[in-house]
């Protein structure tokens, strides 16, 4: 098995139908042999149950499988819960986020539960569980899009690690160099946990547009222009997407990046075809 941590994100369905097609999508990427698949929630923690019960079908296939566990909204009792049920089902790996605010929640609104940032989670989880979890924590190569400043975010990026975090998965970027500043700034903060790069293949232009704009993932200037003169032409544009995201890959592994997170969407082949182009294993 390589070093390199190769892992893989699915979102968890929200109707029967989504559930069949899920299994499907997830049985071809099983095929990679990622290290682990991580599944996700939506906004305040909502379809928390179909993440756990993603994950627990994932695990009875054989895999190792990391839910993706909120704080916002949540309190001590709800989420020693959830541990301890993860814990019975052999879950070993979580990834633990602040989580995006609910539909018309504001900032402060966030503040009345009993957690606020994902240090006290992370913090929370440690106390709670000791080692028992492996904790991925999340990192902004381009800065949180709430973030105060450059400095602001790595000092809460740095908090995470020293509440207990064990590696972190970036947000999803097309520039290089923000993720190799990032990891040079983290690491002179003594921070020596891998930080695994998180990928997100290109097929849908104004998809991308709309999460990117969301999330503060910056779209390079060309890159846009390129991808929005494509129109129509959906096979140019997936294949142009295909190249840019596979020299992105190629450089961040020559360039040392301990591993790659891929955000599929839920769809298989855009990261099976890059992980073959990469000859990556898990």
């Amino acid at each position: 098995m390589s070093d390199k941590i190769y892992s893989i994100e699915l979102f968890p369905p929200k109707t029967p139908e989504g559930a069949q097609k899920l299994r499907a999508t997830r049985a071809k990427l099983a095929e990679l042999q990622p290290r682990y698949f991580s599944v996700t929630f939506g906004a305040g923690g909502s379809t928390q149950a179909g993440t756990r019960d993603t994950v627990f079908e994932i695990k009875a296939e054989g895999h190792d499988a990391a839910p993706h566990l909120s704080c916002i909204g949540r309190d001590r009792d709800e989420l020693r819960a959830m541990l301890a049920e993860y814990k019975a089902h052999d879950v070993r790996r979580v990834v633990a986020l602040r989580g995006d605010l609910p539909s018309g929640y504001g900032r402060l609104e966030a503040s009345s539960g009993e957690f606020v940032y994902a240090e006290q989670l992370i913090a929370f989880i440690r106390q709670e569980t000791g080692d028992w979890f492996h904790i991925e924590a999340a990192a902004y190569p381009e800065s949180h899009p709430q973030a105060k400043s450059p400095e602001d975010d790595l000092r809460h990026f740095v908090s995470k690690v020293r509440a207990g975090a064990d590696a972190a998965i970036t947000q999803y970027f097309y520039n290089a160099d923000a993720y190799f500043r990032f990891v040079d700034d983290a690491r002179k903060q003594g921070v020596d946990v891998p930080i695994v790069a998180g990928i997100m293949p290109i097929t849908n232009y104004a998809q991308l547009v709309r999460f990117s704009d969301m999330c503060g993932a910056e779209i390079p200037r060309w890159i846009r222009l390129k991808l929005a003169s494509f129109g129509d032409d959906v096979e140019s544009l997936k294949a142009f997407g295909l190249d840019v995201v596979t020299q992105l890959c190629e450089r961040l592994l020559a360039g040392g990046a301990p591993g790659l997170h891929f955000y599929t969407l839920n769809q298989a082949g855009p990261t099976t075809e890059i992980w073959q182009r990469l000859g990556l294993s898990g």
